[in-house]
């Protein structure tokens, strides 16, 4: 089954001779004003996820921006080299790690077979986690960019641009992250603001009141899967196993700040 934009709407049809896992197919109008894609309507951007309302859903999320580009939404490669000769070129690929990590050989071995075989085409990969050692390996891998779970969608089309441009993108964060891991003064200059990104910061504050975790998503205004992400990556910030660990360090942290000012 497959969907198009064509026009402003969304219709659904049926491609016969496709099997059941076929892809997501998804265009936008090319006389929008709003946010596009580096390229035009001659290239594809390919997303894999093996879950398919994942894909699906971050495939009508880029449709609805708009994108320049044909979005084409498969479980894997294999699928797309099935179909390929009745889509555009491929101009990127979105690679959904889909809770998976950099960890995991077979993620390696994955990923970098991946990049090989469609060089120069750029991969782009789509994380849960923004863990500096993970950007790493997948960077060693020869991915172009790295997007954590964290960022919106107009931050993922623009890091997308940035790779078919020719740029890496790694998240801001995770480079804050990783000079104070080599600078020892900077972290003991700014120990809160260095270590966390405003999102992050403001989950803290509402750990250190001790609220739940529906209520710090229902004040911060974002889905509380997100804020199960944010302390996630807190705890692998603060090297704390649980929440009551996570609350002792950063009322520490806090009260360094407060004796050091």
């Amino acid at each position: 089954m497959t969907f198009h934009a064509e026009t402003s709407e969304f219709r659904l049809g049926v491609n016969e001779g496709w099997s059941a896992t076929s892809a997501t197919i998804l265009r936008t109008p090319p006389d929008f004003p709003t946010l596009q894609m580096a390229q035009d309507w001659s290239r594809s951007l390919v997303i894999l996820d093996p879950r398919t309302l994942g894909r699906e859903c971050l495939a009508r999320a880029f449709a609805t921006r708009r994108v320049r580009m044909e979005v084409a939404a498969f479980a894997s490669m294999q699928e797309w080299k099935s179909v390929k000769d009745l889509h555009s070129p491929l101009g990127a690929i979105l690679f959904n790690l889909s809770g998976r990590s950099f960890a995991d050989p077979e993620v390696v071995s994955e990923i970098t077979q991946l990049v090989s075989d469609f060089h120069p085409v750029p991969v782009v990969v789509l994380a849960d986690e923004g863990d500096v050692t993970e950007i790493f390996t997948a960077l060693e891998c020869g991915v172009r960019g790295y997007i954590p779970a964290t960022v919106g969608i107009d931050a993922c089309i623009e890091a997308i641009n940035l790779a078919i441009a020719g740029g890496v993108f790694v998240p801001a964060s995770s480079l804050f992250a990783l000079r104070q891991a080599l600078d020892p003064s900077f972290r003991e200059a700014k120990p809160i603001s260095s270590v966390f990104t405003p999102r992050e910061a403001a989950v803290v504050e509402a750990l250190r009141r001790g609220k739940a975790n529906k209520i710090i998503a229902y004040e911060l205004d974002m889905c509380e899967s997100t804020v199960k992400v944010h302390i996630r990556h807190i705890m692998k910030k603060m090297k704390a196993t649980n929440r009551t660990e996570v609350a002792y360090k950063i009322n520490s942290l806090f009260n360094s700040e407060e004796a050091a000012s």
